[in-house]
């Protein structure tokens, strides 16, 4: 149930892997024969759209962040896959973590079986670390993302396009795949050349000014890190 990007990736992954699931649906609660829905809405109507369903169904829904108390009176469950799913490319589920939830030994059953089927790795999850979960993907994916954005407003600044970094990017990402945050960490900050940081901030200030507040928390935290390294 939803028709935006991941009901649409959902509904094309488990149909590859052989399981019989209708077509996304919108509002209408018309759930056929099917003994399993799975809510793909934002997280503000998952509880709505439960309540249209009828009750000997079992639901679940794909939010990160929330608790399955929103799905009652249903058996519920939660299956939020670990992947950013965009408009541009069909989501490359296979292979990434699957953080699952039930309200019963049979619910968290389901969610695991649909994460297996799709080549998902399940990790349960529970209530109490879901917010903490989600805001460690938040994180990873979407503040990753904010601190590219500067990158690459800075660097169109030089005269540069962002495949430029790219290699670089790659490379500080695979270090950290490898050996974590703290041992993989470079540049001035981590070598305590605060001349070389001070002019960079200047750069900053004069090519992006807007982004000054951002360069000095970044800063600030990297100087903590490598403060642990050492």
């Amino acid at each position: 149930m939803g028709r935006g990007r991941v009901g649409f990736a959902l509904t094309r992954a488990l149909r590859q892997a052989g399981v019989d699931v209708g077509e996304p649906l919108g509002r209408d609660p018309d759930v056929g024969d099917a003994e399993v829905v799975l809510l793909c809405v934002p997280d503000g109507a998952v509880a709505a759209a439960a309540a249209r369903l009828p009750r000997d169904l079992v639901v679940g829904h794909c939010s990160g962040a929330m608790a399955l108390d929103v799905l009652s009176p249903h058996e519920g469950f939660s299956l939020h896959p670990l992947m950013t799913i965009t408009h541009l490319a069909p989501a490359p589920l296979a292979g990434c973590v699957a953080a699952v939830d039930g309200t019963s030994a049979r619910s968290l059953a389901i969610a695991r079986d649909l994460a297996t089927r799709l080549d998902m790795r399940p990790i349960a999850v529970p209530e109490r670390d879901r917010a903490t979960y989600h805001a460690a993907a938040s994180v990873a994916a979407n503040f990753t993302v904010t601190v590219l954005g500067l990158a690459e407003d800075l660097a169109k600044t030089a005269g540069l396009d962002r495949d430029a970094y790219l290699p670089l990017v790659e490379a500080a990402v695979r270090n950290w795949a490898r050996t974590g945050a703290a041992d993989s960490l470079t540049g001035p900050v981590a070598r305590g050349d605060e001349i070389t940081v001070q002019r960079q901030r200047d750069a900053v200030q004069a090519r992006c000014p807007g982004a000054a507040e951002l360069f000095d928390a970044l800063v600030s935290a990297t100087k903590t890190l490598a403060a642990n390294k050492r």
